[in-house]
């Protein structure tokens, strides 16, 4: 198994076009010139996800009044991810990434071990991207719970 190479911050953000949740496309690009947090996290509808998805839905307000829009990124098909967004409330973007390939153009997939199995899988992880598309904040394998939290700390708001 292999590690993908990770994000810095002053690095530009790879460009992506993914499924939403309704099965349109849509494109980091079509958020140039603001500020954007980028999650990405394992699997709709399981409970450490939905804990997430439910702090950053909670913290969302904070969020867009310092300017910032948040997205969060999966392997779920759209339908899943619809599912999951009308069942938690979620008022942001989900992103569909079946193939992984965004998720490994940001290292967001690579080893993890539980139980001392060894395995690749998602590594939850979130991208602070700013005005000009350049990462400002890179977090690699964060905790669901609390992590929203950690963040806002961290940029300030």
């Amino acid at each position: 198994m292999s590690e993908l190479a990770k994000l810095e911050p002053g690095q530009t953000a790879p460009s992506f076009t993914l499924r939403n949740h309704d099965g349109k496309e849509f494109t980091l690009s079509s958020l140039s010139g603001k500020k954007v947090i980028l999650y990405f996290y394992p699997a709709a509808s399981t409970p450490a996800c939905s804990k997430e998805a439910m702090e950053f839905n909670a913290d969302l307000g904070v969020f867009h009044a310092a300017g910032y829009e948040v997205i969060g990124v999966s392997p779920d098909e759209p339908k899943k991810l619809a599912t999951f967004k009308r069942n938690q409330s979620l008022n942001f973007e989900l992103l569909s990434d079946p193939e992984r390939e965004v998720h490994k153009s940001y290292g967001a997939y690579g080893e993890k071990s539980l139980y001392g199995r060894v395995y690749e899988g998602v590594l939850r992880s979130t991208f602070v991207i700013d005005e000009s598309g350049k990462i400002t904040l890179a977090l690699y394998n964060v905790k669901a719970t609390g992590h929203v939290a950690m963040l806002r700390r961290l940029i300030g708001v």
